[in-house]
């Protein structure tokens, strides 16, 4: 519906709603008159003059009323052709109730110009001009019967000139309160039309932001809640109005912890069902509105995106003074060993002591070859990314390159698309680094099982690398992502590491999804392929 569309229909229904006001006071002055009648208990000298005339006249006023109603209800005829036949029933019936009550002294001339009046503002226009002459040529044509064929009344000219004159200046005032009432109505009709325009955008650019938006009122009730911060929370579309508690405990804990002034502002959760990282804030909002609490919900992984491009560049920095300052010294070191080493007359007891430094000269240049890679990695290239037809072809050049049996490497195949958003060459060094380490750590059959598919409550493409070994250890759990952290003894406790670092890159998350005796479980959860974004260099 558009916007002046929206404007006839504001301006129709208040102009009905005044029609039904208007025909309630017809109503009640045709009840009125008729319960009286009934009862014998007509004032004088009202009915006095012909009491026949008008007991047929306010009983037909009376239906006349509920007619009103119903055809109001139903609105038809329509509404210009509906007020006239009211207002000139009004005048003729009014009319008859006066005649039939010794003309003007009866005051019936008062609801004559309240029927002008009610008119000229509901109608407006010229047309309230014509009511006011039609109700002065009712009032004169009756002192003219009575002057001509009565003689019972005395006729007064004076007082229907003056009510003619009064029928005139009702109208008039009517008309310019019309215009105005009108003027004010298109006014508040643009200004409810701009209101409910500005709210549509307000809740379209709430929708549409990346970050999660929850409105809370006092009683925790879910007042409002984009499409951002149900995905993060992993709930589902039907959760306005709904108890946070109910569908959301975690947060809801976390929310009443900080009411009460025992828990942070700030806080890092992790849902069931979102299976990731986000953060949450709480705000007071005025507190005499029904919206009591606003909830950002922000994705961690996206957070710790935007800080890896300073953290990439701080590294790039740390690299280039460990090459400087450690790998001529290191050169020196390597090569003298291999000078010592090639001498004749080593001693068999120190050949020992130079493959030791040997090896280990070696370990620090790979640790220092894959920091300076990871400071000088590009930004992810991201395209999207068939998950069935990589994974089957990752897994055939998996086994052939690390010369794994049949059988070894299990991974099914879907036979719908699963799509994601990533740089291949950087997803391929991932899986293949987590690979590796099921297959290092493994002890069953298959060394390695490869899942993958899309979350149904989150629409998240996930992927999963299981091994079949002896799970991590508890202690190891906290330390297992961080830098130069290793159980193996020729490893440099960066794989993991760079592993998530890419998978951050990718707007992706690593985590350890599951562990057991039985074998762990590293899943890489994509972002939802439509809200991915390309990263900025």
């Amino acid at each position: 519906m558009s916007q002046s569309q929206k404007e006839r229909k504001f301006l129709t229904d208040i102009n009905w709603r005044a029609v039904r006001f208007f025909n309630a006071y017809r109503f009640l002055v045709g009840f009125l008159f008729t319960c009286l009648v009934w009862v014998g208990q007509l004032p004088t000298p009202i009915g006095t003059y012909n009491p026949l005339v008008f007991s047929l006249a306010i009983h037909f006023y009376l239906l006349f009323s509920i007619i009103c109603f119903w055809s109001i209800s139903r609105r038809s005829p329509r509404y210009a052709l509906q007020l006239n036949i009211q207002v000139l029933i009004d005048l003729l019936v009014i009319s008859l109730l006066m005649y039939s009550s010794e003309g003007l002294s009866s005051g019936f001339g008062m609801l004559l110009v309240i029927a002008v009046a009610g008119g000229s503002i509901l109608k407006g226009g010229k047309i309230a001009i014509l009511y006011a002459a039609i109700a002065t040529i009712l009032v004169l044509t009756h002192e003219l019967y009575i002057d001509l064929f009565s003689s019972a009344l005395e006729p007064n000219y004076t007082h229907a000139a003056f009510l003619g004159i009064t029928f005139f200046i009702t109208a008039s005032l009517g008309r310019l309160l019309s215009a105005r009432v009108e003027k004010s109505e298109a006014i508040a009709s643009q200004h409810a039309a701009d209101l409910e325009s500005l709210a549509q955008l307000n809740e379209y650019i709430v929708q549409r932001m990346q970050s999660g938006i929850m409105v809370l009122d006092e009683e925790l009730h879910i007042r409002q809640i984009n499409e951002s911060g149900r995905t993060l929370l992993g709930l589902s579309d039907d959760v306005k109005n709904q108890l946070l508690p109910a569908v959301a405990p975690g947060v809801a804990r976390y929310v009443e912890e900080w009411l009460q002034g025992k828990g942070n502002r700030i806080v890092i959760f992790r849902s069931d069902a979102g299976d990731i990282d986000i953060q949450l804030s709480f705000t007071q909002l005025i507190p005499e509105t029904r919206f009591g609490i606003l909830v950002f919900i922000e994705d961690l992984s996206l957070m710790r995106q935007r800080a890896q491009h300073l953290k990439l560049a701080s590294l790039g920095r740390l690299a280039a003074s460990i090459a400087h300052e450690v790998r001529n010294p290191l050169g020196a070191i390597m090569h003298a060993s291999q000078l010592i080493s090639e001498a004749d007359n080593v001693a068999p007891e120190n050949e020992r002591l130079l493959q030791i430094i040997t090896d280990q000269s070696n370990r620090v240049n790979t640790i220092i070859r894959n920091v300076q890679d990871l400071s000088r990695r590009q930004v992810a290239t991201l395209q999207v990314v068939d998950l069935s037809k990589w994974l089957d072809n990752f897994v055939n050049e998996f086994i052939t390159s690390h010369r794994l049996g049949p059988g070894q490497v299990n991974c099914p195949i879907h036979e719908s698309e699963v799509l994601v958003n990533a740089d291949p060459d950087q997803l391929f060094q991932v899986i293949s680094n987590l690979a590796e380490n099921a297959v290092r750590h493994g002890t069953g059959n298959p060394l390695v099982e490869i899942q993958y598919g899309v979350k149904e409550d989150s629409e998240r493409p996930y992927i999963d690398i299981i091994d079949q070994g002896h799970g991590i250890p508890d202690d190891n759990i906290q330390h297992l992502f961080e830098p130069f952290f290793t159980t193996h003894s020729g490893g440099t406790g960066l794989g993991l590491y760079i592993a998530r670092e890419l998978c951050e890159a990718n707007q992706a998350s690593l985590i350890l999804h599951k562990n057991s005796e039985k074998g762990c479980c590293f899943r890489i959860q994509f972002a939802h392929i439509e809200k991915q974004h390309n990263l900025i260099e």
